[in-house]
């Protein structure tokens, strides 16, 4: 049992709208684990990182993936941080895993001056650029296939998608 794809990236590189197209397309449910942790949380993230702190939903990320990679034939979406656990990189080895990568100007024009993303506080462009350069290696790791999203419509993505899944 696994997902059909597994979506990763940075903020503003289209997971979640990616993963709308793709699961719809395909006929199959889409699952978002940041959504699952609020869920089981009954608050935002944003709220989280606040009261309970960055360890905190980290550990209930990890839960959040453990339990959405039993699932199967489903498009799954991964908040951008989760490739940071070595044990969920490890999990997804298996997976057919699309790292969707941005550019640092297109996904600061999609995520804006957001506060629903908590590790954006601040300069939203210099907080996005120190953890798109951290992480992109590790997306990179995860990845079986890298799709860049820059000025490409949801539809266009998820056909190089598609066809890459065959």
């Amino acid at each position: 049992m696994s997902p059909v794809v597994v979506l990763v990236g940075p903020p503003g590189s289209g997971k979640s709208t990616i993963a709308a197209v793709l699961s719809k397309r395909l006929g199959v449910e889409h699952r978002d684990t940041d959504t699952d942790i609020e869920a089981s949380a009954g608050k935002p993230i944003s709220e989280i990182f606040v009261d309970e702190g960055e360890p905190h939903f980290r550990r209930l990320e990890r839960a959040a993936i453990v339990e959405a990679l039993k699932g199967d034939g489903q498009v799954l979406s991964l908040g951008g941080g989760a490739i940071l656990d070595a044990a969920t990189r490890a999990d997804l080895a298996g997976q057919t895993v699309v790292f969707l990568d941005v550019s640092l100007g297109e996904a600061s024009k999609r995520v804006g001056l957001s506060v629903a993303r908590p590790l954006l506080f601040g300069n939203v462009r210099t907080q996005l650029r120190n953890l798109m350069e951290a992480r992109r290696p590790l997306y990179s790791e995860v990845a079986k296939l890298t799709v860049t999203t820059d000025n490409r419509t949801p539809d266009e993505i998820a056909d190089e998608i598609l066809e890459h899944l065959g």
